[in-house]
This record gives C-alpha cells, structure tokens and sequence, in this order.
C-alpha cells in the first residue's frame, strides 16, 4: 500500500474552517503525541509557501527567540 501521508494529511484538513483548523492545532501541541508531529509539519509548509518574505522573516525571528 503506497500511503503519502502529505496528502492524507492535506486530505483531512481540506475545507477546515478557521476555528476547526486551530483546533487541530491546539489539539495536537497540547496531546504532545510524536505522532502528530507530522501533521504539524505539513501544516508548516502550508503556512510557509504561503506566507510573504516578510512574514517569513517574522516567523524566523519568532522561532529564533523561542528556541533561547
């Protein structure tokens, strides 16, 4: 069975609204299960390849300072 968990993850989400999509996130980050790691990974790159120059920057910097 050839599973791209990218685009099941992708699947799953696919139409979510603002609040459910949140929810999902929170949901994940609280739970603390590896498991979910991947899903918030393919949500990063949504948000990145979306995201402007200077929106990318700010997360960077947003990163940086949490990771101290």
């Amino acid at each position: 069975m050839n599973l791209n968990l990218r685009n099941a993850i992708l699947h799953n989400v696919a139409g979510n609204s603002q609040d459910e999509l949140k929810d999902t996130i929170v949901d994940a980050i609280q739970n603390g299960e590896e498991k979910m790691l991947p899903g918030l990974g393919v949500l990063f790159e949504v948000i990145w390849n979306n995201a402007s120059e200077e929106d990318k920057q700010e997360m960077l910097q947003t990163l940086e300072t949490g990771l101290q």
